[in-house]
């Protein structure tokens, strides 16, 4: 099975991303709520990737490469740009008050935080990784 991809960026590709995340974890024979915890979190930092980081220019490409070593799952997701998306300033909202003013939006680090036990965002001149890492047992 094929441990890493390359895709361009835009949301099409969402859907391609998922589909490889899911069938590698698969073989894997973990609960099913856990792939869908860990296809969620990984889709959210793809799409603030594709979104926010590369805004959706097709000439810009995200390679990501999943691996399992003992009994972590770790995934990787590269790009090359000189606005690089990192989420280091961010803080969880506080959803409470996003529920009383109606916000819709901004808690999907908040999830990815919550559901991966690593998340980590690096930048070197242009080269932007990030990294996010789940124990499966």
């Amino acid at each position: 099975m094929k441990h890493a991809i390359r895709v361009s960026c835009t949301r099409r590709n969402l859907k391609v991303v998922r589909d490889f995340v899911s069938e590698f974890l698969a073989v894997h024979h973990l609960s099913e709520l856990l792939i869908n915890q860990i296809v969620l979190a990984v889709d959210e930092v793809v799409a603030n990737l594709i979104i926010h980081g590369n805004g959706e220019d097709e000439s810009q490409f995200l390679d990501i490469r999943l691996s399992v070593r003992e009994t972590t799952f770790c995934i990787e997701i590269e790009d090359e740009n000189l606005t690089s998306y990192s989420p280091t300033s961010y803080q969880e909202p506080d959803l409470q008050e996003y529920v009383r003013i109606g916000k819709k939006g901004g808690v999907g680090m908040m999830l990815v935080n919550r559901i991966m036990d690593q998340v980590e965002f690096t930048t070197t001149g242009t080269h932007n990784l990030c990294r996010l890492c789940k124990k499966l047992a």
